[in-house]
């Protein structure tokens, strides 16, 4: 967090309960959801002028309300966690930065399965996020990235959901049925130069209005111009 990210992605994969942990970063265990998020906490409390995103996925669809929920309300997390006036929320409603620093609400949670009702009933700070964010292609391995909408619910129209892009460029070291996919280290350097995202961001953005991402993706957010290519993004 303290490479400037403003959001992270996370995957809780079990069959009971949110015990592991993974993130797009790493292949290894990290720990559990509550106590990673005990660790934003101490970070949100250092850095009171921080907007942070994050998403998560559920494709147990585990209960929102009996699980996710206390998560939240143990870490700490919740007072922190900003609560829409109306779901799905269109793009051009979504409060300022600044909005949300002031009003103390500067956490926005979503997740992927299960928050519109599927799995318990909804809980307000708990936001579906294919509601109200579209993706472009997971995991890619076109090292190109052209860009298509991928992942999407209604009743939003494609331009007023939110937009991230998925730029991490994965090789394939399995070729066999499904294969397996990992993020290419090695390629990293390139796949995370200013060029490279600037141009993913452009061939998404006919798709959001002709306005850039919302959040940009990384894998080894630490090598390459990530946050010179958000910047120019940015306008800065």
């Amino acid at each position: 967090m303290n490479l400037r990210l403003t959001l992270l992605s996370l995957l809780d994969h079990c069959a009971s309960g949110l015990d592991p942990l993974v993130y797009q970063k790493t292949l290894f265990d990290g720990g559990t959801v509550e106590d990673y998020l005990k660790r934003v906490k101490v970070w949100l409390d250092a850095n009171p002028s921080e907007v942070l995103t994050l998403i998560f996925t559920n494709p147990e669809r585990v209960s929102i309300p009996d699980t996710w929920k206390p998560v939240f309300d143990n870490s700490g997390i919740t007072p922190f966690v900003y609560v829409p006036p109306s779901r799905p929320l269109r793009r051009d409603n979504w409060p300022t930065l600044g909005q949300m620093i002031d009003s103390g609400k500067r956490v926005v949670v979503f997740l992927d399965e299960g928050a519109e009702g599927s799995a318990g009933a909804p809980v307000d700070f708990i936001l579906p996020q294919f509601d109200m964010v579209w993706e472009d292609p997971f995991s890619p391995t076109n090292k190109n990235f052209p860009c298509r909408v991928d992942r999407i619910r209604g009743p939003l129209n494609t331009d007023e959901h939110l937009s991230p892009i998925n730029h991490n460029h994965n090789t394939n070291i399995i070729p066999i049925g499904d294969g397996v996919l990992i993020s290419n280290r090695l390629e990293a350097p390139t796949t995370n130069s200013v060029n490279s995202i600037v141009a993913h961001a452009n061939g998404c953005a006919p798709f959001a209005s002709r306005r850039a991402p919302n959040f940009v993706l990384l894998d080894w957010v630490n090598v390459g111009q990530g946050h010179t290519a958000v910047d120019r993004l940015n306008g800065f």
